[in-house]
Parts: structure tokens; C-alpha cells; sequence
């Protein structure tokens, strides 16, 4: 009974240094870059010995391995525990989600920028452990994000050609670009209008106002003559009409509402 103690007291201490080592690296890399962090700056930050540092990991790739995988740990927590997961239509859930990021858009770059992505562009060709880490975890949100388009998908445009994977692939390919935005004008602007833009596209996709009424499973007779907005999407041109054809077309009409909703800014300052 004692010898069991006394083994669960000695490990205490290792744990805590191996978790101030991943701290330390998760500040460090997204503050710096992964080339730029040195292992001895990583103990350092961490307040532990090298040799503490090598009798958790062989290597600061083996560091960086377990750093991926301890982000996605805290990372997947902190999203299972998020408020917008109460919200019954899967829409508001997603747009929540969208909210979510947005309020998490504080403090120093390094407190809000991506792990995964600062790790991928620099590992992508020369160390293909990291950069397949970065992939899973990076997919396996895609994945947990798609669970909720799908639904909003069934609920408000089952007929669209555009699959959930593709829509969670693109709010993350907008969340990356963003950070990396944030990281040129060492300023979150970038990020916040970002996703402005990004959750106004969203409401347009799903067909939403304040949102649309989901479509009924009831056969509709097709109208043989397009509204006015459908006319305006299908002669949409690159190139520029004179000011007698702009006069002569009909405009596209937007309830109030809907209007409101789609311009409305959420997250800048």
C-alpha cells in the first residue's frame, strides 16, 4: 500500500513537467514558428531541465508529435463544452460555432492563432510525421463540423449540390487564412471580418433571413416564369451593363429582415 503511494506521488511531479513542456511548446511555436523554437527555449519557458525535457521526448520532433496531439485534446474539449451546441436548429448551432471563434480572437496572436497551421506550413515537406498529425486533427474537426451542416443542410437546402465536408473544409480554409492575415498586420481586424463575411455566406448558402423556412416535404408545382432574384442570378455577368440596361432590368428585393441579418456586423470592434 505504501509502495503504491509513494508511485503515484513520484509521478506527479513528471506529469506536471511534461505538461509545462507542451505549454511552453504551444506557446512558443504559435508565437515564433516551429523552426525558430529551440529546445532549450522550451525549457526555459517551461522552467525544466534538459534533461527533463529528454526523458519525456526523444526529440523536438517527438515534442512537436505530442504537441499536436495535446492540442487536439484541449482543443476538442474546449469545443464539446461551447454554448452553441444547445441550440436545437442545427443552423444556429453552426452560425454559434462561427460566434464561438470569434469571441476566442483576443489577447496576443499566439493566444488565439492555430497550432496545426503554424505547425503544417512550415513541416509540410520536410517532416511528414508532423505534417500527416496536423492533417488528421485538422480533418477530425472538419468532421465534427460537418455533423451540423448536414443537418442544417436536410433542414433548409437538401437539394443543394455542395457536400457538408466541403462547407467545413471551407470554414476552416477561412479560419487558417485569416490567422495567417493576423500574423502580416499583427492585428485581429482580418480575423473578426473574416468571419463576418464567412457567417453572411453561410445564411446566403442555406437560403436563411432570420432563417427560411425549412423546405416541406410537400410536392411543389414549379413556377413556370423565375422571381426577380433568380433572374438577377442567372444573368449575373463579369462584365459591366450600360446605365440604360441597369435601368431596363428589374432589382433583386431583400426584406428588410433578411437584409438586416446578412449586413449586420458581429464581430468587429
Amino acid at each position: 500500500m505504501v509502495q503504491q503511494r509513494n508511485s503515484r506521488v513520484s509521478t506527479r511531479p513528471q506529469n506536471q513537467s511534461k505538461t509545462r513542456l507542451l505549454d511552453a511548446a504551444l506557446h512558443l511555436i504559435r508565437a515564433q514558428g516551429y523552426s525558430a523554437t529551440t529546445v532549450d527555449e522550451i525549457c526555459h519557458e517551461a522552467g525544466v531541465t534538459k534533461g527533463s525535457f529528454f526523458h519525456h521526448f526523444e526529440s523536438k520532433d517527438d515534442l512537436a508529435l505530442a504537441a499536436v496531439a495535446y492540442w487536439r485534446s484541449r482543443t476538442e474539449g474546449s469545443f464539446a463544452e461551447a454554448p452553441y451546441h444547445a441550440a436545437q436548429d442545427p443552423l444556429d448551432r453552426l452560425l454559434g460555432y462561427l460566434d464561438f471563434r470569434a469571441a476566442s480572437v483576443r489577447g496576443e496572436l499566439a493566444e488565439y492563432t492555430c497550432l496545426l497551421g503554424t505547425l503544417v506550413q512550415e513541416t509540410y515537406a520536410t517532416h511528414p510525421a508532423i505534417r500527416g498529425a496536423c492533417e488528421q486533427a485538422l480533418s477530425a474537426h472538419i468532421d465534427e463540423l460537418a455533423c451540423d451542416i448536414e443537418a442544417a443542410k436536410a433542414l433548409y437546402a437538401p437539394d443543394a449540390p455542395w457536400s457538408a465536408q466541403s462547407v467545413g473544409g471551407l470554414i476552416q480554409a477561412v479560419l487558417q487564412g485569416s490567422f495567417i492575415f493576423a500574423k502580416a498586420d499583427l492585428s485581429p481586424v482580418a480575423v473578426r471580418q473574416n468571419l463576418e463575411h464567412l457567417r453572411r455566406y453561410l445564411l446566403l448558402l442555406f437560403h436563411s433571413g432570420a432563417h427560411a423556412e425549412p423546405k416541406k416535404e410537400e410536392h411543389r408545382r414549379p413556377s413556370l416564369d423565375p422571381s426577380p432574384i433568380k433572374q438577377s442570378r442567372q444573368q449575373t455577368s463579369p462584365y459591366p451593363k450600360s446605365a440604360e440596361q441597369s435601368a431596363e432590368e428589374p432589382k433583386a428585393e431583400i426584406e428588410p429582415e433578411e437584409e438586416h441579418n446578412i449586413q449586420r456586423s458581429h464581430y468587429t470592434d
